[in-house]
């Protein structure tokens, strides 16, 4: 049969298995037969529309949408929640671009300071701090009180003027709970000449080491301080694809945590820091992928107020909870949206969500099938070679395997859509076919799945109902037989319809 497709059979015929074959680069081109679909993501990609995506289960939906988001710039905006002094329930949102998060970023590090070991500083430093002995002059831990050289309080015991001359006797064990007589420090400010001019710096403990602030490191130190506290609510590295199954409002519109101490001040964490981000608000600049759409219910009306305000706050869910009581304004959430859904669940997509989609963007209906021809068969071998690499745990496939599987696609074409002469895009299905012949592969030690590996994989991986109707011949024949005797007993249907009842009026008696 494969003369009939000259250029198939010369690729057949050039390579070992399908390690030979090239993969795209670009994520649209490795989407098979929907080339409407792939055509209108790349203009949806360039102009920033909105998509539906309409078709049934495991014909590439959601492939479509995550090559849409690849083809996209990176983000250059992060999304910030800040303290609000006045009102802390009101946080305010700040925005920042790529150049303004690049500078906070060097603030904070040039805030930082540098780490070095104890060692390195100067001996009285390291005393004050906890890090040496002022009895033998070893270095440990600062947490450590006692010295593991001379089994002494590491901590000098000077005593001031007016203190008691038995405070060491009060306070034995000289640790950093101890009077200020023995107490180590936790930063130690001092000066030192650099360069010939006098400069502040403080040292400061650093786990192991020891944190060294210069006079310009203060500086910046207190800018950051001077600034309102803040929380990134929605980092600029971040995917621009965010899949979201619309489980809940909270995953899809963001919710404010509870805290079990109301916001006390000393207590409870500050309001900012509770804001939590839904998907709209991550897929800012990015692609916003729900799949089943129409599960959503009266959910989607919350996505049409996004999609046209790009703006959505985000406040607390659970009247119960805390987080009730706060609420963040005007979040940015400007995505691109890509619905999907089944055919048979059109009808549940709101009205004005359909609306909008169509006046900001495309509906389009996908292929089940495409021609079996030269061109599209070449395609299916990209597409087994796509799913070796993705699996990761089956061989490639040999010549033989690809015609056979080539061959199946033709038959699930007639025999799923009634389509001849025509090669199935069900592609889920046909992948799953793929990963049980190279699971056959595995385990018979082959180094490429062979013909018969598919032969054995098309008997394991037939759908159940296949299997029903080969073992009782019915559905109904199999749910009759399968019951238990106490639910026969009890189930008027099975009581009615069992053999040692028919025509009888017992059941009337």
């Amino acid at each position: 049969m494969t003369e009939e497709y000259p250029i198939f059979s010369e690729l057949l015929n050039s390579i070992r298995s399908t390690k030979d074959i090239e993969i795209p680069f670009i994520p649209l081109k490795r989407v098979i037969g929907q080339d409407e679909a792939v055509d209108l993501a790349g203009l949806a990609a360039s102009q920033r529309r909105h998509l539906l995506l309409v078709g049934p289960p495991g014909i590439g939906k959601s492939m479509v949408a995550q090559a849409l988001a690849l083809n996209l710039l990176r983000p250059t905006h992060e999304i910030q929640i800040v303290h609000n002094p006045e009102n802390p329930e009101r946080p305010f949102v700040e925005v920042k671009d790529a150049e303004g998060v690049s500078q906070d970023r060097e603030n904070q590090e040039s805030a930082e300071g540098e780490i070095i070991d104890p060692k390195e500083a100067p001996a009285t430093i390291a005393e004050k701090l906890g890090y040496k002995c002022v009895h033998c002059g070893v270095y440990s831990n600062y947490h450590d009180r006692t010295c593991s050289g001379c089994n002494k309080t590491k901590a000098a015991i000077p005593v001031s003027v007016g203190s008691s001359p038995f405070a060491d006797l009060n306070n034995k064990d000289g640790g950093a709970d101890s009077s200020p007589e023995t107490a180590t420090q936790e930063r130690v400010i001092t000066t030192r000449k650099r360069f010939g001019n006098e400069e502040v710096v403080m040292f400061e403990r650093a786990g192991e080491g020891i944190k060294v602030l210069d006079q310009q490191a203060l500086e910046k130190r207190r800018e950051v301080e001077r600034q309102s506290p803040r929380k990134i609510l929605v980092p600029l590295d971040r995917k621009p694809f965010v899949f979201s199954t619309g489980a809940s409002e909270t995953e899809l519109l963001g919710d404010v945590k509870h805290d079990p101490y109301g916001s006390h001040p000393e207590l409870g964490i500050p309001p900012y820091e509770r804001v939590v981000a839904g998907a709209i608000h991550e897929a800012h600049q990015g692609v916003l992928f729900i799949d089943e759409l129409p599960n959503l219910g009266p959910i989607q009306r919350f996505i049409l107020t996004a999609m046209q305000e790009r703006r959505f706050p985000i406040s607390g869910r659970n009247p119960q909870s805390a987080g009730a009581s706060v609420r963040v304004d005007d979040v940015p959430c400007d995505f691109i949206f890509v619905g999907a859904c089944n055919i048979q669940d059109l009808h549940e997509i709101l009205s004005p969500l359909r609306s909008r989609i169509i006046g900001s963007g495309y509906e389009v209906l996908l292929n089940t099938s495409m021609p079996d021809n030269d061109e599209n068969r070449c395609k299916l071998i990209q597409f087994i070679a796509q799913e070796v690499i993705m699996d990761g745990r089956i061989p490639h496939a040999s010549p033989e395997a690809v015609q056979a599987i080539v061959e199946e696609a033709g038959s699930r074409a007639l025999s799923s859509d009634g389509e001849k002469n025509a090669l199935t895009l069900r592609l889920r299905d046909l992948g799953g076919l793929i990963r049980a012949a190279g699971d056959e592969a595995v385990r018979n030690d082959h180094e490429l799945i062979q013909n018969d590996d598919i032969k054995n994989a098309l008997k394991r991986s037939r759908p159940v109902e296949e299997q029903i109707r080969e073992k009782y011949g019915s559905y109904f024949n199999a749910v009759a037989s399968d019951v238990s005797a106490s639910h026969r007993s009890t189930n008027p249907y099975y009581y009615w319809n069992s053999q040692e009842h028919k025509n009888t009026d017992r059941g009337y008696e």
